[in-house]
């Protein structure tokens, strides 16, 4: 599957404004992939898709919420093999409902985007602690993230480079326009940081 641009700008996915990301970090793109996945067939498309770049076979696929459950459900379903989830609690990436890993087995992390790794590192971490082994990190979107930072192989349909800001050099800033900050995690994913947006963005 050759994921483009042009194929995120058709589907309303690709945003274009003054955002402020999870990480705190400032851009003017933002990846919107709700918008993708809103369409059942082409998910299960993309899952297919991100299959076929598994680096190596495992046992169980992990995504964190929110971002990473359409997706990483299309994937394992493609895999053949069951999709746990991961939440914060009280700030901490954690595995619950009951989920639960056994001693060796080899786990695929699936994202919808990777920006900085964060989320994919603090999957890592949860599934390791539990004895569990990671396989690889996959995602729709890489933004930049290489397998260095994450110590596992990477794979990814499409790599964008957006560049981001801090705050005190973010050029959109000192242009006077708001920032907008989208998506479901709050800043530094800790409940209750996340700033209310002050204009809409703009989608061209």
């Amino acid at each position: 599957m050759n994921l483009t641009v042009e194929e995120l700008e058709r589907r309303a996915a690709l945003l274009r404004g003054h955002f402020l990301l999870s990480s705190g970090l400032h851009s003017d793109r933002y990846v919107q992939c709700a918008q993708l996945f809103k369409d059942a067939r082409f998910a299960e498309e993309l899952g297919r898709a991100l299959a076929a770049l598994s680096p190596a076979v495992a046992d169980l696929v992990v995504s964190p919420a929110m971002g990473g459950l359409f997706i990483g459900h299309e994937t394992a379903k493609a895999l053949g093999v069951p999709h746990l989830f991961t939440e914060r609690e009280n700030g901490l990436m954690t595995l619950r409902r009951g989920f639960k890993v056994e001693h060796g087995d080899r786990f695929l992390v699936v994202e919808d985007v990777l920006t900085t790794g964060k989320s994919t590192r603090e999957v890592i971490e949860v599934l390791v602690e539990a004895g569990a082994i990671p396989a690889g990190a996959l995602s729709v979107i890489n933004r930049g993230v290489d397998a260095a930072a994450l110590g596992v192989p990477v794979a990814s349909l499409l790599q964008l480079d957006i560049k981001t800001y801090k705050a005190e050099a973010c050029p959109l800033c000192r242009q006077g326009s708001p920032a907008v900050k989208p998506g479901s995690r709050p800043i530094g994913g800790v409940p209750g940081t996340a700033p209310r947006s002050q204009a809409p963005p703009i989608i061209q």
